[in-house]
């Protein structure tokens, strides 16, 4: 929901008669908070809500026990052994969530087979290994590593992938959209805003229109988790026009211009989403703090607030020793978290760091899956007083 834009032929005035050689045109509303928020008109050939038959699936395969171990500890998941290839809907796997989110990873090895939507959640997938391109009504959006990739809730979709990739899944179960402290009162990004206009790409027109993508006539559905496969009647693609607000984008997490101060900048600094009851943050190369005694490695904090989950991408990350790209760690609200032995002092003196990674602040604890602790690791929590060789610091 960044602006608005046209694609396409559409009518002078909405809900008025439009005629698409010689045939009244469909007008289809696809509209957020009722009918107050933003929204999006499509403009089909045929009826796109005709169903021939639905079928109950039962839950995302992907779905797993959540719930709380009663122990409180920083933990650390190897992501890149969560699950098996699969499309890149069904071989996902949620690691944990809580009432506003859900954090899935996928190990994707092949194009999603059929028309997807999810009924529960805005979705924003970071894509950490691969490139492909999203289809659905609204046109194509390409993609590669390193973007950040929003589909609105309950939009048909499918990912087609170039290869095998490796994809970070935010579930957004009460919404996601820009921070309203970088908009001004007619909607615009301020001026002083980590991004522009110009940094978002927008869903593109194909020749002939998305009905020549070929789209299958198979949408599964989700909603409180459970998957409905419906056989639809026409062509949901057949769209000869829309105009909006509510579109898929992609945005290219080195596109965001991070902020540099006398001393160290709390992470509110770094914040690109936000929904309800979490934000994400976005940690690239950057310049550090340049007061002459500055100690640019973030300092010990006690969030007594909010769980935190980095997902860490490439390069040397500041405050953390035993992490690599692909991991995830999640520091539970009120336990205190720091740099690692040596990491703070060690930073002293540097004029940048070269880190990429995502970060998630929650407001409700997190709680973990089954999948998520078959991939943790056991000594993270006492990591901190421990050597490489297993010996107790002093």
């Amino acid at each position: 929901m960044i602006h608005r834009l046209q694609r396409g032929i559409v009518p002078a005035k909405p809900h008025t008669v439009f005629e698409v050689d010689g045939v009244i045109a469909y007008e289809h509303c696809f509209t957020r908070r009722g009918f107050e928020g933003a929204y999006t008109i499509m403009y089909h050939r045929k009826p796109p809500h005709w169903v021939k038959r639905e079928d109950l699936l039962g839950p995302h395969p992907g779905l797993a026990s959540a719930s709380w171990d009663g122990a409180v500890r920083r933990r650390h998941f190897r992501t890149g052994e969560v699950g098996e290839p699969g499309s890149p809907f069904h071989a996902r796997r949620l690691l944990m969530g809580n009432k506003d989110i859900g954090i899935w990873v996928t190990r994707a090895d092949r194009d999603d087979e059929v028309l997807v939507a999810n009924g529960d959640a805005d979705e924003m997938t970071f894509v950490f290994k691969g490139s492909g391109r999203v289809e659905c009504p609204l046109g194509v959006l390409p993609f590669t590593a390193g973007d950040y990739v929003y589909v609105p809730r309950a939009l048909p979709h499918r990912w087609r992938l170039d290869g095998p990739s490796s994809l970070l899944v935010l579930e957004a179960r009460s919404w996601i959209d820009l921070p309203k402290q970088f908009r001004n009162h007619v909607g615009q990004l301020t001026m002083d805003a980590p991004y522009s206009h110009r940094d978002f790409r927008e869903p593109s027109w194909p020749d002939g229109g998305p009905e020549k993508l070929d789209a299958p006539r198979t949408l599964i559905m989700q909603r409180h988790g459970d998957l409905t496969a419906m056989e639809l009647v026409n062509d949901p693609f057949d769209v000869v026009g829309w105009d909006g607000q509510v579109w898929p984008f992609a945005f290219p997490i080195r596109a965001y211009q991070p902020k540099t101060g006398l001393v160290h900048l709390p992470p509110t600094t770094h914040i690109t989403f936000a929904g309800g009851g979490f934000v994400v943050c976005s940690f690239v190369p950057r310049l550090v703090d340049f007061h002459k005694q500055a100690i640019p490695c973030p300092y010990p904090h006690s969030s007594v607030d909010c769980d935190e989950v980095i997902f860490y991408v490439d390069g040397n990350f500041t405050s953390r020793n035993g992490v690599s790209p692909g991991s995830i760690t999640l520091h539970p609200i009120g336990v205190p978290h720091g740099p690692h032995p040596g990491r703070y002092e060690a930073s002293i003196g540097s004029s940048r760091t070269d880190e990429l990674a995502v970060m998630v602040d929650t407001f409700s604890a997190l709680l973990p899956t089954d999948h998520a602790r078959a991939v943790e690791d056991p000594g993270y929590n006492q990591s901190w007083v421990r050597g490489v060789d297993g010996g107790v610091l002093e």
